[in-house]
Formats: C-alpha cells, sequence, structure tokens
C-alpha cells in the first residue's frame, strides 16, 4: 500500500472517529475541503506540514496518519 493509500484511509477513519465532516476538519487545520477531499481519494500528497496540522486537530501524532 502507497504512503498516499495509507493517509487517505487513517485520515478518512480518524475524521469519522471524531465525528469531523470534511468541512469542520478543513476549518480547524485551516485547509480548503475540498483539499481534505482530494487527500482521502489519494488524488493529492499532503505536505509534512499539512499531514501536522490535520494530526493536531485529530488528536494524534503525524505519524499516526501514515502507519
Amino acid at each position: 500500500m502507497e504512503i498516499r493509500e495509507k493517509l487517505a484511509r487513517n485520515l478518512r477513519k480518524l475524521r469519522k472517529a471524531r465525528g469531523l465532516s470534511q468541512e469542520e476538519l478543513a476549518h480547524r487545520a485551516g485547509i480548503d475541503r475540498t483539499y481534505i477531499s482530494s487527500l482521502e481519494r489519494c488524488v493529492y500528497s499532503a505536505s509534512v506540514d499539512v499531514v501536522d496540522r490535520l494530526a493536531v486537530v485529530l488528536g494524534v501524532e503525524a505519524a499516526d496518519l501514515l502507519k
């Protein structure tokens, strides 16, 4: 499994477990909702900074999003 697929799977799973919509997660992380959607569909690769911002909002370590 590619790293983008791991990020997509973990991002979606954690977002839903926290009861967040893509829009709410994007707002809290300071990024666009369509970018969240693209990450969850493996369309884009995320920068290290974006992974870190998402991890902070989701309350996990950045590495947890990539495992």
